[in-house]
């Protein structure tokens, strides 16, 4: 198990309000888009990062997370396990205080690294799932 109950309560109430969605499109058939409207109505900003920069839920897109003008606390990554390691390390470098991989993004080295960069980190769940489960909605 890649995230206990604890932790990941923790994120999604303690962790902080910004989250980087990166990956989310303006595709409603994508679990991002759902995901990302789900952390809006438990009232977190949603900050879109994908390489087309767009404008998703009403709010500006990034290319990359280095370019976000303002802290982000976590960090929910929608790619491929192949591109997640990366992701991490940017998500650690911008001081994110959390990192979390969506189903079936895992990366063990990954998750070690934040682990033991002392971030909060969350892998192969989907905080669409776990929110009506721990009854945080």
């Amino acid at each position: 198990m890649y995230g206990d109950d604890a932790t990941i309560r923790q994120i999604l109430t303690a962790a902080g309000d910004t989250w980087a969605v990166v990956g989310l499109s303006d595709n409603p058939e994508r679990a991002a888009y759902r995901v990302a409207a789900k952390l809006q109505r438990l009232g977190k900003t949603v900050v879109p990062v994908h390489p087309k920069a767009e404008t998703v839920h009403g709010e500006q897109g990034y290319a990359s997370l280095a370019e976000i003008p303002f802290p982000v606390d976590v960090v929910n990554v929608f790619v491929n396990s192949a591109l997640a390691g990366d992701i991490a390390d940017q998500a650690m470098a911008i001081g994110a205080k959390a990192i979390w991989f969506q189903l079936g993004v895992i990366d063990q080295a990954a998750y070690d690294r934040a682990r033991k960069a002392g971030l909060l980190m969350v892998m192969d769940r989907s905080p669409g799932r776990e929110i009506p489960r721990l009854a945080l909605d």
